[in-house]
């Protein structure tokens, strides 16, 4: 279920389920999970839909207040995920570089070392799986390579850092449907708040490069946070490598994506 925070206001309008739901709160990173379990109807489906009201908004990475917060909490934000190393092959893309002592500038060469090192695009096999080593050695993916590599390189510098996934939306106003996810990442230079970055975005748009180092515009919903996540209740399946997409078990096994139906859509209100 996607959060209500400082970047978006989120209120549910409506469910419609199978069975009762149930909203749990995973302990690591405080995503919110709607789950359900139901039997399938007669074409073996397992049909739902659930209707959020979003106010959204620009983030402005300078705007964001310094904030007292647990180092038990930030110590998460600099462990290794899965498929995010915090040292090993993506270092090797600062060899021969001098790193600022300040941990904001620091971020923006790391910024500005993953977009010049890679190429968005989705051609072949391998991309969109976050995998930080991936994305170093093919020089090309999606927002998950990208932000995942920024990650890996953050981490190293002791810089917690963090992986934001949900859905974008278009700038221009209207309704229509919602193709894929989109996400982006957070850094938390020492003594401030969280500020932000879209390396990707800033990759297909060059000329808002500055801009996406430090702010978001309004266009996106997050829905969670963190990779290798354990559900509420807790999944037979193994972690999941991010969670976006609705994700489903049948006789304790992991329904493939590709079985999963799945449409989203928008509608702006005035």
């Amino acid at each position: 279920m996607p959060p209500s925070n400082g970047d978006q206001d989120v209120a549910v309008v409506s469910q419609e389920l199978p069975a009762e739901g149930k909203v749990g709160t995973e302990p690591r990173f405080g995503n919110r999970v709607l789950s359900f379990e139901a039997k399938a109807d007669e074409g073996g489906k397992v049909p739902f839909r659930v209707v959020y009201r979003v106010t959204r908004r620009e983030v402005k990475g300078e705007a964001v207040p310094a904030m007292k917060e647990d180092l038990a909490a930030l110590k998460k934000f600099l462990e290794a995920d899965a498929l995010v190393p915090v040292g090993g092959k993506p270092l090797e893309l600062l060899k021969g570089r001098e790193l600022p002592g300040n941990q904001t500038e620091t971020a923006r060469v790391l910024y500005d070392v993953v977009n010049g090192h890679m190429r968005y695009s989705k051609e072949g096999t391998g991309w969109g799986r976050g995998d930080a080593v991936w994305a170093c050695d093919s020089r090309f993916g999606n927002c998950s390579d990208f932000h995942s590599l920024f990650i890996s390189l953050a981490r190293a510098q002791e810089i917690p850092a963090k992986f934001e996934i949900g859905f974008p939306l278009p700038e221009k106003r209207g309704a229509g449907a919602v193709a894929g996810y989109h996400c982006w990442a957070k850094f938390r230079p020492q003594g401030k708040g969280w500020v932000p970055v879209d390396i990707s975005e800033a990759n297909k748009n060059p000329k808002l490069r500055d801009y996406y180092f430090g702010n978001l515009t309004e266009d996106r919903v997050c829905f969670s946070t963190g990779r290798d996540l354990e559900l509420v209740p807790r999944q037979d399946g193994p972690p999941l490598n991010f969670f976006v997409y609705p994700y489903a078990e049948a006789d304790g096994k992991p329904v493939p994506q590709e079985k999963v139906e799945k449409k989203f859509s928008f509608r702006d209100e005035e």
